[in-house]
């Protein structure tokens, strides 16, 4: 059950940013002994998926907070996201389950993937569907702040599913509440702004 959970939050986290979960994930099983991947998932601590992800999420945090060239960056992460997503979902869970000495999801790893995706793509649809209405009701001032917010939860989401993970259920619901409260008062912010323009007389 925790294995499964801290799959979840991970790959929650990595609908978000794909790449801050991948990234904690490596270093944590690199330089301690909380996370023991299994040997088929065994490049992930490697130094050079380490520096690529390091690159790819500077890459990332910068580009996701020009309004937007973000549009193009979740275009982008509409294929990466939950592809990490499923890849960190079946690795904690088989690293989880040998401690546990249970073998199912090294044996099953297509589960551990088809989860994550599943979550990643659930996480990421929110953040591409939210993002446009909240760039269009601030004139893009809002992207930065909105975008700062999302890689703060990837954060936190993933810290705690791999070390308190019992608590991810109550976050990942938390999330998936904010983002719902930011889509509809982004909404309701374009449609008042759309009536103002209409009675002005440039509808």
């Amino acid at each position: 059950m925790l294995a499964a959970l801290t799959g979840a939050g991970l790959s929650a986290a990595a609908g978000l940013n794909a790449y801050i979960p991948f990234l904690l994930v490596a270093l944590i099983a690199r330089f301690t002994d909380v996370l023991d991947l299994p040997h088929q998932y065994a490049w992930i601590e490697s130094w050079w998926a380490i520096g690529i992800a390091a690159v790819l999420l500077l890459s990332e945090v910068v580009l996701d907070k020009i309004a937007i060239v973000d549009h193009i960056n979740d275009a982008v992460g509409t294929f990466v996201r939950p592809a990490t997503g499923g890849l960190i979902f079946a690795a904690t869970t088989a690293a989880q389950d040998l401690e546990q000495g249970s073998s199912f999801m090294q044996d099953n790893p297509w589960v551990g993937v088809l989860l994550g995706i599943i979550t990643a793509g659930i996480v990421h649809t929110g953040k591409a569907v939210t993002r446009p209405v909240v760039n269009t009701t601030t004139g893009g001032l809002g992207t930065p702040v909105v975008s700062a917010a999302e890689d703060g939860a990837a954060i936190t989401l993933s810290l705690v599913a791999i070390f308190l993970p019992v608590l991810v259920i109550f976050l990942m619901l938390l999330l998936l509440w904010g983002l719902f409260v930011l889509w509809r008062r982004s909404s309701r912010r374009r449609r008042r702004r759309d009536d103002l323009m209409a009675d002005a007389g440039y509808s």
